[in-house]
């Protein structure tokens, strides 16, 4: 994911007019998993390693990004919802992350900031543009279908839509044992398939069972990688500024704490998180259902409130519906078109089959805004308070904790 713009281009004054992180030019969420498999890959030195021909190059370029050490068993946690300014401004909550994270900086998410497109390059290391994997909903090209790709609903075969191998598929198939531990709905579950096929499933649901099933991997040399879900899942429900979220979050230092202190001699651990999030305000919320002036042209709304993939209907004019789009939203939004997000990096290099589900426009918002359908988007998730997707520092930045 490379973003290297000009001065005069869209995207860059829209960065510098919002304080916008744009992915690229630095460690991304991309390099955490592939530097962890770069780190495990020279700690284990597998007969296979000669079949990984380019990619273990790759990975320990990664490596170096991130700064993870070669070893023999390495564990990757990622702490879904845990931005990195987040977990700084709640950093009481977590005595254990802030004293490891002294000197660890933090790397940039995907754009959209969102899990399923960030896992999509977490997992594979593969930018969004290559993955397809571009927010919570994407438009599919040929059918027209809004599909949900963390659900993964009205969506094709996930192998077939998301064609990359996994890092964790690679560095299995060169002979290194790769565990998952996750909650049991995940196994085998289209996200896990598009984003993190390969490795062994191990179901476990609460924390503790999940760092003990970890610890149980890690006897053996290898990578093993453990997901925690509850810290996204309150923030969305109570706001990342609520008392249940400090909680939620001090729930998963102890454990991580707990992990830390148990690793075996020589073990590597890495937390890391898929994207951070804001609390937004009702009050700065447009529904396109609602307001003809944004519906105008509109065929399909796909995305997030956070960042929004606008897709138009045959005929209408792109400029025309940008500039009604800004006009309407003001300094409560960036309004894109698909050349100059895709021109500028955003997404990393696009393939040509990716193209079109990158919305004709795409909108980013600032602040604590929202742009909501309620013609495709359930109650519930109109009722958020903590979201994210968009480019702002709280949503875009993320902690890459390496312990050693």
């Amino acid at each position: 994911m490379v973003t290297h713009v000009g001065d005069d281009a869209p995207v860059a004054r829209a960065a510098a007019r919002h304080g916008f992180v744009l992915p690229g030019g630095g460690p991304g969420l991309g390099d955490v998993l592939t530097g962890a498999a770069g780190a495990v890959l020279t700690g284990v030195a597998p007969a296979g390693a000669a079949d990984l021909d380019g990619v273990a190059a790759a990975w320990r370029t990664s490596q170096d990004r991130v700064g993870v050490p070669a070893a023999p068993r390495v564990c990757v946690v990622l702490v879904d919802g845990l931005g990195h300014l987040n977990l700084g401004e709640r950093s009481g909550h977590a005595p254990f992350l802030r004293r490891a994270s002294a000197g660890c900086d933090p790397v940039t998410s995907t754009f959209p900031s969102t899990t399923a497109t960030a896992l999509g390059t977490f997992g594979t290391g593969v930018a969004p543009g290559g993955t397809g994997m571009l927010g919570y909903t994407v438009r599919i090209p040929g059918t027209g279908a809004l599909a949900n790709l963390v659900q993964w609903s009205d969506a094709p075969e996930p192998e077939r839509y998301q064609p990359h191998a996994s890092t964790l598929e690679l560095l299995a198939g060169a002979g290194v044992a790769v565990t998952s531990v996750g909650p049991a709905r995940f196994a085998g579950s289209g996200l896990t398939r598009a984003a993190l096929r390969g490795a062994r499933y191990v179901a476990a649901e609460r924390l503790d069972e999940r760092v003990d099933a970890a610890l149980a991997a890690l006897r053996a040399p290898g990578l093993t990688y453990l997901y925690w879900g509850d810290v996204d899942k309150v923030g969305h429900h109570e706001g990342v500024g609520s008392r249940a979220w400090g909680d939620a979050l001090a729930d998963a230092d102890a454990e991580i704490a707990r992990l830390a202190r148990s690793l075996p001699r020589g073990a590597v651990l890495v937390v890391t998180a898929d994207h951070g999030m804001v609390d937004v305000d009702p009050a700065v919320r447009w529904d396109v259902a609602t307001d003809p002036r944004l519906s105008a042209g509109v065929a399909l709304v796909a995305g997030e409130p956070r960042a929004s993939h606008v897709h138009l209907a045959p005929g209408a004019d792109a400029e025309r519906v940008r500039a009604t789009w800004q006009d309407v939203l003001g300094d409560a939004a960036a309004v894109l078109t698909r050349d100059e997000v895709v021109d500028a990096g955003l997404l990393g290099p696009v393939a040509d089959r990716v193209r079109p589900v990158v919305g004709d426009l795409m909108v980013a918002m600032t602040g604590a805004a929202t742009v909501v359908d309620t013609r495709t988007q359930t109650a519930s998730s109109l009722e958020m308070v903590g979201v994210h997707g968009s480019l702002t520092p709280h949503e875009m930045l993320v902690p890459c904790v390496v312990v050693a």
